[in-house]
């Protein structure tokens, strides 16, 4: 793989805003994903690195774009409710929220291969209990035209203690879609979200 210089302007960093303030992760988790944000299309993107580069096996991609990321605003909070309650706040089991999603590209001649991470929070609720809880997280890539080019689940397991709240990072290494010549679209976004069939993935980004 061979870091690559994107050719688009800097955006502004993209935030997820809920009803009630929420506490997240010390920004120090997602060192690995460092000098990255949010949304800007050139952050992600490395002009060199002081380790050697592994060797590339095709044409050196020199210009490319690494696409925003962003949330939809009905899937960045899942609540968990007992039986078949339904915006009961006595029988919440949990409530977990993804913010400050960050990506980072990495390309060759034919592959664009996207890291995404994002920093969580889980809550129990009144007819929940401490303990593990897995959360389906979907990452999207979409094209031109609302064109689905991928589209994956990762479960992510939270150890809940006894105090009730638990942080968590999402992370996500290998998200790949074809590149071409010159670089993606600049059409082209990442989605993440909870992965929910209740979920209709046609609202607006929460950028």
């Amino acid at each position: 793989m061979t870091r690559i210089r994107d050719r688009s302007e800097e955006k502004g960093r993209s935030h997820v805003s809920g009803k009630q303030s929420l506490k997240f992760l010390p920004l120090a988790l997602l060192a690995i994903l460092a000098g990255c944000n949010s949304s800007s299309p050139v952050s992600g993107l490395s002009l060199g690195s002081s380790a050697q580069p592994a060797a590339a096996t095709g044409p050196v991609v020199v210009q490319a774009y690494c696409p925003q990321v962003g949330m939809l605003e009905q899937s960045a909070i899942k609540n968990a409710y007992a039986g078949n309650a339904k915006d009961d706040p006595a029988k919440l089991i949990y409530r977990a929220s993804l913010s400050e999603a960050t990506r980072a590209c990495t390309a060759n001649d034919t592959t664009l291969t996207i890291r995404v991470q994002a920093q969580g929070r889980v809550v129990i609720g009144p007819a929940g209990k401490p303990g593990r809880i897995s959360l389906p997280i979907n990452v999207e890539v979409i094209g031109e035209g609302d064109k689905v080019l991928y589209s994956q689940t990762q479960i992510t397991a939270v150890d809940v203690p006894a105090e009730g709240v638990a942080q968590f990072l999402f992370d996500k290494a290998d998200v790949s879609i074809p590149n071409q010549m010159g670089g993606v679209s600049t059409f082209t976004r990442v989605r993440i979200g909870f992965d929910d069939a209740t979920v209709k993935k046609t609202g607006r980004n929460k950028r």
